[in-house]
């Protein structure tokens, strides 16, 4: 399917998903993700989700990150296609963008290269661990200035699709993705 056509499929998916679903969907991926290999590294990139547009619930991922003394770097958007990235400290304030995505008001800035883990938000994948996201090119933009050997991994409450036939060729890859029925894995190691 074409990218624009499994936006809106997913899109329309997501508003019929109830409160208690998505919260047992979050808790059971993020428990998911304690199995994946990627627990040894420093610094994790995670989004906060647009609660409006019933996005996983990153808080549990939080937590155990948290729990597990990581450096965890958050987003803001900072230009139309470019995110910066701030560590998120007990003295970090959060508020809502116009796109009602919590975002670091500022903080100690990370740059791209350091990040060991991206934890990616999005609406699709496929089954070569391709995405689609909302089309704005914010991650492709970030993703692309990570280093290859960053751990990318998609956060997803539905399962994969066989393929999305519009894959642009500097589109990059996650490396596994998580759902609550599933982890996919699209590393050849």
């Amino acid at each position: 399917m074409l990218k624009k056509d499994l936006r809106l499929k997913f899109s329309e998916l997501r508003k019929k998903i109830s409160p208690e679903s998505l919260l047992s969907s979050s808790l059971t991926i993020a428990n998911k993700l304690l199995e994946l290999p990627i627990w040894s590294y420093d610094y994790y990139h995670l989004f906060l989700p647009i609660s409006e547009k019933k996005e996983i619930d990153t808080t549990f991922l939080l937590s155990i990150l948290q729990g597990k003394d990581k450096n965890v770097v958050l987003p803001k958007i900072h230009t139309e296609t470019a995110l910066e990235h701030y560590l998120l400290t007990d003295s970090t304030k959060l508020i809502k963008n116009n796109w009602g995505i919590p975002e670091p008001v500022d903080g100690i800035e990370i740059a791209a290269h350091k990040i060991d883990v991206i934890f990616v938000p999005l609406l699709a994948f496929d089954k070569k661990g391709n995405r689609v996201g909302y089309g704005k090119g914010f991650y492709d933009d970030f993703l692309s200035k990570c280093r290859p050997e960053a751990i990318k991994v998609g956060l997803s409450i539905f399962e994969v699709v066989d393929s999305i036939t519009d894959v642009y060729e500097n589109d990059i890859p996650l490396d596994y993705c998580v759902t609550p029925e599933k982890t996919y894995s699209f590393t050849s190691t």
